[in-house]
Order: C-alpha cells, then structure tokens, then sequence
C-alpha cells in the first residue's frame, strides 16, 4: 500500500516520498491566543494529530512542530483592554488551550514554538532578506517584504491580482515601495511591548514567525505544511516567499490544508455571534465523541455543526463501546482461527486503504459501521465461528491512530450514562423506581399509565427495553 496525500501546491493527490526516509518534518500553523479556543481551532488541531498518528503507525519517525502566536495587534489590545501585560496574557490562554487540547484527546507535538521566544532567529532571517535585497527598511523603521523580488508569488493559491499590481500607481501605505509588499518587522507604536532590532524598537510580523520558526526546528525544507484552508493567502504564500528567498529551495513538498467550520450553513464568526468554545463543547460531550465527530469527514472539507452534529457522534460510540464491551465478555473457545484472521486482516486491510487515500478518516469510519454491523450480527446468533473478542480488539488496535474507543469500554459505558442521568437531573433508583411503577400499572392493565412512564422517561433521555426476564434500562440512543 502507498500513502497518498492531496497536494494544495499541485492540485492532485501524490504518493507520498519523504526528504528523508523514515523520517517525516511537519510544521501545522496554530492558534493566535488572543482569547479562548473554538471548535475550528480543535478541528485542525485533531486532524494533525491524526495525521501524525497515522505517520507514527506505518513506523516513521515524526517531527511535527505547531506554534503559537503569542504576540500581535488583537493580543496587544485584548491584554490593553483589561491592563494586563501581553506576555502574561498570552501566555495564561496557552496554558487554557493546551489544558484543553490535552482534553480533547491530542498528543503534544514535538514542538510547541513560540513566536516570543524565537525574535532573535526572526531578526536573523529578517537580516537575511534585507541583506539578499528581498526586504528593505523603511523611513520609519519598519521592515517590509519586497514583492517584486519573489517572481513566483501566488504558486501556492493561484491568486494573482497582487503579483499583477506591482508597479500600478495608486495610494501607497508610507513607507512602503509598494502595496502590496507586506510587514516583516513591525516599528513599535508608544506604550507597546517591543524587541531590541537593528531597525529600532519593534516587534516581527505575522507570516515571518512561521518562516523563522519553521527554519529554527526543521531546518530549511519540511515535508509537509499544514494549517486551514483560510491560510493558504495570504500567509502561506508570504511563507513560501521569505523561505525560498532565503533559502533557494522547495519550502514544503506537501501543502495539506483542513476545511473551515460553519453553525447551521454559516461562517462561525463574531459579527454573527455564533462561536462554539472548546470549552463548552468539553463540558457536554467526551473526547470520542467529539473526535468521532470532527473525523466523520474528509479533512479538507468544511464541517457543518448543527444540533444533531455532535448528538449523532454520541450515539455512534455508545453504540460501538457496548458492542465491543458485549463482545469482549463471550466465550469463543470453539471459534475458528483461520476464519477470525481472515476477518481481522479484512478490516486492517480496509483500514489501510482508507488512510493511504489522503488520510481519509472519514472513510475509516463508514467502514466501521460494517465492522460493527457485522459484529453484532455475530453476537446475535447462538453460535459464531468468529473470535469477536479478537475482532473488536483490532477494531479498536486501528482506532488509536484516530484516538477513539481507548477507553475501558465498560467504564465508558457507565461513565455516559452517568451524564446523561446527571444532564437530564434523574438518578438510577429514580429510574428503577419508575420501572417497578410501570410494572405495577402493567400489572394492573393500566396501560395508559404505564405508557405514560416510559415517555416520560424517554423524555430524559432513558429507554426502556423488556424481555421475558423483565425491564432494563439504558440511555436512549
């Protein structure tokens, strides 16, 4: 099997050869931390997890770097706002995400890097542009990338208005020769946090962080570039153009960008007062299943989070842990190991070919569904050929590289119904309490009582299932 990945520089997907075999150097761009994480920030944040992951299962040794960006206009005037030090404000929200991400089911990258404490290599490669004649410094002191310089701009997004202006005469920002040149160096404004530079007082912009960062871990060529799909321009673009300039060389071989989140077909945004914070969403639903359900999709498109969106994942993986929880508790003395490694290597096989076609989770899942389906359609009858135990224990083996179904599958099943009991404010005696009242009723021929009990424990989220052995209980899935 070969691992192709779909490549945003070349527009089609490529078999995936490394710089160095054996070896894989990622670098994902990360959160500016100007306030609290969202859902898209977990969304990106769990595919390249899941990328390194599937990267660490088929044996290479992964370097993955993801930065944040501690220093800029929004966390300057955030931290202005509530006269706190930008530094010590940037880095209470680094501390809140990563207690976040940590929760949310996410390896640490290799490195976490920051932008404060890379200046002095941002300073360097500044120099470097300037000295090779692809920056200039301004009246003002303030450094700026000189567009006209890098005769492949737009490579990576295939926009090209900018690179076509060059040279138009029209209003131009002081400072700059052109417009469309953009901001390496900032010149400190009164009462802001700077950095000593050889330009005056300052601090470094947006895109040069990434390239400095990039440069100072990973050396001058990567893998593979991640970030969303809102990066591809401008920043990655400015990106591509300072390392090249520097370097001479392909930047990243793999450009791999994730989709966007939209709140019911729209754009998450301020302006529409409809962000999700991680935060929140951590509070009501588990790491499966919110994984599960950022990962019930291909990377590269957009998700779309409406209120069945995370209820369905619920579902699935309460679904999945009872059946390898059931599963796993069968005799299979008699079971036929031939037949049983025929089926495991199906799976692992299909499997492959899901992840090998563009880390394609999505696919993984859908043939989850069968695996499962199969499963239980085993469990079902009173014989089986199959060790299921065996089975479900390669399901879940192939799941850690997503990170779902690694919980005790009992302890998960009893901790999800305590949610549900603690969400919809009812107690398990409460619940028995019901059910010997609707057996009562039953008994009485009241029926019309005793369907009354059961909606109205349907209601709070508990359904009812009777057997010749009487009434049992479980979450309403």
């Amino acid at each position: 099997m070969t691992l192709k990945i779909y490549n945003v520089m070349t527009r089609q997907k490529q078999e995936f050869v490394p710089l160095t075999p054996g070896a894989v150097k990622m670098y994902a761009c990360g959160i500016t931390v100007s306030a609290d994480a969202h859902i898209g920030h977990a969304y990106q944040s769990v595919v390249f997890d899941v990328i390194t992951r599937y990267f660490a299962y088929l044996g290479y040794n992964v370097k993955y770097v993801r930065n944040y960006t501690d220093v800029d206009d929004k966390i300057i005037a955030n931290a202005n706002k509530i006269g706190e030090n930008p530094i010590t404000f940037a880095e209470r929200y680094m501390a809140k995400t990563d207690a976040e991400m940590d929760a949310l089911g996410n390896n640490r990258p290799t490195v976490m890097a920051r932008a404060t404490q890379c200046i002095d290599d941002i300073i360097a490669f500044v120099q470097k542009l300037i000295d090779s004649g692809h920056a200039y410094v301004s009246e003002f002191g303030d450094v700026y990338f000189k567009l006209s310089s890098f005769p492949d701009y737009g490579k990576l997004s295939h926009i090209q208005t900018n690179k076509n202006e060059i040279g138009v005469r029209k209003d131009i920002e002081p400072g700059k020769l052109d417009e469309a040149d953009f901001a390496l160096w900032k010149s400190a404004k009164p009462d802001e946090i700077y950095w000593e530079s050889p330009w005056g007082h300052g601090r470094p912009g947006w895109h040069i962080e990434c390239s400095a960062m990039n440069m100072k871990y990973l050396g001058e060529q990567i893998d593979i570039h991640g970030g969303g799909r809102d990066l591809v321009f401008p920043h990655h673009e400015n990106e591509i153009a300072q390392t090249e300039s520097v370097t001479g060389k392909t930047f990243a071989n793999y450009w791999v960008h994730c989709g966007l989140v939209k709140v019911n077909g729209q754009k998450m945004s301020k302006s529409l007062n409809n962000g999700i914070l991680l935060q929140d969403v951590l509070a009501q639903y588990d790491a499966d299943v919110i994984r599960f359900a950022l990962l019930n999709n291909m990377y590269s498109n957009d998700i779309d989070i409406t209120d069945t969106f995370f209820p369905n994942a619920m579902r699935h993986v309460y679904k999945m842990y009872s059946v390898i929880n059931t599963a796993r508790a069968r005799d299979y003395a008699d079971a036929n190991a031939d037949k049983t490694a025929t089926m495991t290597q199906q799976i692992t096989d299909e499997f492959r070919a899901a992840m090998d076609d563009n880390f394609n989770t999505y696919g993984v899942i859908v043939a989850a569904f069968k695996w499962f389906d199969f499963v239980s359609a085993e469990l079902a009858k009173k014989h089986t050929e199959y060790d299921l135990a065996a089975i479900v224990n390669k399901i879940v083996e192939l799941f850690g590289v997503l990170n779902i179904l690694q919980r005790d599958a009992a302890q998960y099943i009893a901790d999800a119904r305590q949610r549900v009991l603690t969400q919809n404010n009812i107690s398990a005696d409460e619940i028995q309490a019901k059910i010997d009242a609707r057996a009562a009723a039953k008994a009485a021929r009241d029926y019309a009582t005793a369907d009354a009990i059961r909606g109205e424990l349907m209601a709070r989220g508990i359904a009812l299932m009777d057997s010749p052995n009487g009434t049992t209980w479980d979450i309403a899935m």
